[in-house]
């Protein structure tokens, strides 16, 4: 532009002042040239002013007098108003030039070159002139002229003789519109010509210097104002000549002031291969096909033009293809020079579309030349049949199909934000679905394959429900957890769906009957074997049928009762049952149950059973009917065709989850941690998880490995280790938190560990089968059992302690309140009169350590006696992880070595019958409250290879130390000769 070339030159300067810049012959020489171009441009802006006022009075004037009263000369009168704008403001233009030179002759001082309005401010004079050309253009192009020469108004009518006079220079036979349109530009245009005249005449003039370089490029500018007019007259009158050749019908649907036609068929031939009668036309914004009555619209900015479309045109036709988002048609030509002038054409035209701006000479560069880019970013609106019918979408673009980031809206409200793929839905994305006759919507967030929900979703529902799981093809498949929020009937399943129906091993919470049920489904119903979980603490198994209780079943009361049997909903006894009491007693025969007469019975008491019946209080549920290995083989499937994939990015998240904003409501439900993702710093890729198994495969770096990779939530190990434990609390915490389920619950943690390293192993086979390192038994050739025992166990155990250890203090409640009972009986002893009861030799006595005071005697002090190695197990309930708790047990018993050593003098390895006694003293100072839970949990956690060795001894000396402890209480005659009040 002009104006980034004058910008040293942008205010006029005093004549002295040009002097002293350019001091001697040389600057003489060009203030006089500068004083003779000043001179005549105020001759010639002189006379230009009076032609436009001429024209202003006796052309505009009476055209703006002459409101038409049709709708379309209304409209085409707004665009007159505008050109009368524009052409006053060039006049406007024309009256400062002259005004600034007039009042330099004025005041007798010499001008130079930065005195000549026209250059030092040339920028504004090509953007006047470039804006009444655009606008006349326009004009032209709706026929404004051959529109306002047909007025019928009055004051039309009373200034046409005098427009007559003015156009004395035209013909008879030449029309009135014609006239006004070449009064218009003419002048205008002609007036140009003799700018670049006269600043050519000064340009010839002067020296090399910058005043030349800068009236050299004013002249550039001035050239290319002088051929961007006639490229817009030309296209305005081309387009002009089309709107008359075309009916009504289509001028009026389809002209369009500021369009214009770039090519049509009828000039440079070329026909879509079904009709060839079909008319084509190339506008700069539009590619519009005429067939027949009928035609259509495609808007360049989504037009791709493809030479190799593959598609085989008729013999001796050349063909194009045409892509839109709803049609793709074939373009065709009779040679080849005819096909490449088309197509240079047509991806001109779309390129400039997309850049928003023309390639006049005047607005320089604008990438003439260069295809357009194939991706793209734009709005349109579905209007053909089809799924996005009357759908508007707003996004990115490739090859005539939403291709990346969109939205896409429908009339009815739906909308869908997120990833598309070659036209449909694919990759993340997020659907809003509204409900009828409600004023909510359900919102989906989930991944989609191919327009359909596939993968790891969250929806939303707008009856305040929320399921978060697996989708395939649009409906709720696999694992996954449907909650209700609702105060009128909440609940929450967790558990296997398929066709959009609760089916296979699921666990429904009701929260309004505080019950649980944990079991297998059928179509959304409780079919199959069942377990019922009360609030209250009553369990029962039953077979389920379509929702209702079949055949007969178990049920465990609270008082420790088992009946076995058929009974009602209600759990009262009906038909033939059995009934074990708590206290060993067993009734059985027929129960009733009569209105009002309450539950009467017809059998046979069995009372001779002497002691409790260890399968009464121990009867462990769900075991045979729920085989550990199908019990969530939902979360377990979708992680192992994650791995099958060969681990792909783009189905990481669809497989494992993601993370999402979610309503206020879903943060609350327990389950929410399974696809949060939080703020982590450690960054994990597929690539970086792949590369980093390689490098650590000795068994320390595995461990270390492990831990990392679950506690990350970004890790898909560690979003395995999180959906299990959502799985596991769903099922054991609240109303689960039931002794019957122990032995389920515990096998379920070990299975964790087992499928945690299955798929370990399995991450590891595929990355060293992708760096080429696998060689045969790499991977295969360890014990899965073992490994998962040792390795894993411990790092996931903290995941399902709380849980777990709840059932073992309930499964264990009885044995733990009589060691209890004992243990507050054992506390009355001082230190030497416990040890003296507990059989411990006096030669092992630490009674240095009775540290007396004044009136103390040694025989009252207490908890002074083997104080650390007390202290060590106190430490047992610190940890979860059974390998510390074994550890912890061996220490304390190197700390009771350690303090017999001291007494002795010397090293003293303590044989089992010191040891025992020893060990209850230590046991009976530590207070350890739930410790039958404690040795229990360790007992079945531990790992299998520590069976039969140090830490096995140890924990069979801790077992038989809290059973005698439990059986002094129960006998404490015959097991106790010492008693504390001794």
């Amino acid at each position: 532009m002009a104006g980034t070339a004058l910008q040293r030159w942008t205010t006029p300067c005093h004549p002295k002042t040009c002097r002293l810049r350019h001091p001697g012959r040389k600057a003489v020489r060009e203030d006089m040239c500068a004083e003779e171009a000043a001179a005549s441009l105020l001759q010639l802006e002189e006379t230009f002013s009076a032609s436009l006022a001429r024209i202003d009075a006796l052309v505009l004037k009476p055209l703006l007098q002459a409101e038409p009263n049709d709708q379309k000369g209304k409209e085409n009168f707004k665009l007159f108003l505008l050109l009368n704008d524009r052409f006053q403001a060039l006049w406007n233009l024309t009256e400062e030039n002259y005004r600034i030179l007039k009042q330099k002759r004025s005041d007798s001082e010499r001008s130079c070159i930065q005195d000549i309005y026209t250059i030092w401010k040339g920028d504004l004079f090509l953007s006047i002139y470039i804006q009444y050309f655009v606008t006349f253009a326009n004009y032209v192009v709706v026929q404004g002229f051959e529109h306002v020469t047909k007025s019928k108004s009055e004051a039309w009518k009373l200034h046409k003789t005098v427009l007559k006079q003015f156009l004395t220079d035209f013909t008879p036979e030449t029309s009135m519109a014609l006239a006004l349109y070449t009064v218009l530009h003419k002048p205008l245009q002609d007036h140009i010509q003799r700018y670049l005249l006269l600043l050519t005449k000064l340009k010839e003039t002067l020296k090399e210097s910058p005043e030349k370089d800068v009236v050299t490029g004013v002249i550039q500018e001035y050239v290319k104002l002088e051929s961007f007019i006639s490229q817009v007259l030309d296209e305005a009158c081309f387009t002009k000549a089309l709107w008359k050749s075309l009916g009504c019908k289509f001028t009026d649907m389809l002209c369009v002031p500021e369009r214009r036609l770039l090519e049509d068929n009828k000039n440079l031939p070329i026909s879509t291969s079904t009709n060839r009668s079909d008319r084509i036309l190339l506008f700069d914004d539009v590619l519009v096909l005429i067939q027949g009555n009928s035609f259509q619209s495609f808007d360049l900015k989504l037009v791709w033009v493809d030479e190799n479309c593959g598609e085989k045109s008729a013999p001796g036709l050349h063909g194009l293809r045409i892509t839109t988002p709803e049609e793709t048609f074939l373009l065709s030509a009779k040679d080849p020079q005819m096909k490449a002038v088309w197509q240079w054409k047509l991806n001109q035209a779309v390129r400039q579309a997309l850049n928003g701006k023309r390639d006049f000479p005047l607005w320089g560069r604008t990438g003439e030349g260069s295809e357009p880019p194939p991706c793209r970013f734009f709005s349109y609106v579905f209007r053909l049949e089809g799924r996005f019918r009357s759908a508007a979408y707003e996004g990115e673009w490739h090859w005539g199909k939403p291709h990346g980031k969109g939205t896409l809206k429908w009339r009815d409200g739906r909308n869908h934000v997120g990833d598309f793929k070659e036209g449909l839905e694919h990759g993340f994305g997020i659907c809003l679905v509204p409900r009828q006759a409600e004023d909510r919507y359900d919102c989906y967030k989930c991944h989609w394959y191919e327009g359909k929900m596939r993968g790891y979703g969250i929806c939303e529902y707008g009856n305040d429900m929320v399921y978060k799981g697996y989708f395939k093809d649009n409906v709720r498949q696999g694992f996954g957890i449907l909650e209700n929020f609702s105060a009128e009937h909440p609940f929450r399943y967790t558990g296997q769906w398929e066709n959009d129906k609760k089916n296979g091993y699921g666990v429904w919470e009701d929260k309004d009957r505080g019950e649980r049920y944990i079991g297998t489904w059928l179509d959304d119903h409780r079919h199959g074997q069942g377990i019922v979980v009360t609030q209250s603490g009553v369990c029962y198994q039953r077979t389920f049928h379509a929702d209702k209780m079949v055949g007969s079943g178990i049920l465990l009361l609270e008082d420790d009762s088992v009946y076995e049997g058929n009974f009602t909903e209600d759990l009262t006894f009906v038909g033939k049952g059995k009934l074990s009491f708590a206290n060993g007693f067993v009734l059985e025969g027929t129960f009733t149950n009569k209105s009002g007469q309450g539950l009467q019975t017809h059998g046979v008491l069995n009372t001779s059973s002497e002691q409790l019946d260890e399968r009464v209080t121990k009867t462990q549920l769900g075991l045979r009917e729920f085989p550990v290995e199908k019990r969530w083989k939902g979360i377990y499937d979708q992680f192992l065709e994650f791995l099958q994939s060969g681990c792909k990015e783009e189905m990481e998240e669809s497989f494992t989850g993601f993370h999402i904003q979610t309503s206020k409501e879903l943060r609350k439900s327990q389950e929410y941690l399974f696809c949060q993702r939080g703020t982590e710093d450690i960054s994990w890729k597929t690539e970086d998880i792949l590369e980093e198994l390689v490098q650590h495969q000795e068994l320390e770096s595995i461990q270390s490995y492990l831990e990392k990779a679950l506690k990350s939530s970004l890790h898909p190990l560690g979003k395995l280790l999180k959906a299990l434990t959502v799985a596991f609390q769903a099922t054991y915490s609240g109303i689960g938190a039931n002794r019957h389920l122990l032995t389920m619950a515990q096998e379920e943690v070990k299975y964790y560990a087992k499928k945690i390293w299955e798929f370990y192993r399995g991450l590891l086979h595929l990355a060293l089968e992708q760096k080429g390192q696998l060689s045969p038994g790499a991977v295969d050739g360890d014990m899965s059992d073992q490994k998962a025992s040792s390795v894993v166990l411990p790092l996931i155990l903290p995941c399902f302690y709380p849980e777990l250890f709840m059932l073992y203090m309930l499964y264990h409640e009885r044995e733990d309140d009589l060691y209890c009972q004992g243990i507050v009986d054992l506390s009355l002893f001082p230190d030497i009169k416990l040890l003296e009861f507990l059989d411990v030799q006096k030669h092992l006595w630490p009674l240095k350590d009775l540290t007396l005071t004044t009136n103390q005697r040694r025989s009252l002090i207490k908890d002074k006696c083997f104080l650390s190695a007390t202290e060590c197990l106190q430490k047992l309930i610190t940890t979860v992880d059974p390998r510390e708790k074994l550890l912890i047990l061996q220490k304390t018993y190197e700390e009771l070595e350690g303090t017999v050593g001291r007494v002795l003098g010397k090293d003293y390895k303590l044989p089992m019958d010191d040891l025992l006694p020893l060990l209850m003293y230590v046991v009976s100072r530590a207070k350890i409250q739930h410790l039958g839970a404690e040795i229990h949990l360790i007992r079945d956690l531990m790992d299998p290879t520590n069976q039969g060795g140090m830490f096995d001894f140890l924990l069979t000396a801790l077992e038989s130390c809290y059973e005698h402890i439990q059986r002094m209480r129960l006998h404490p005659r015959e097991s106790c000769p010492l008693t504390p009040s001794s």
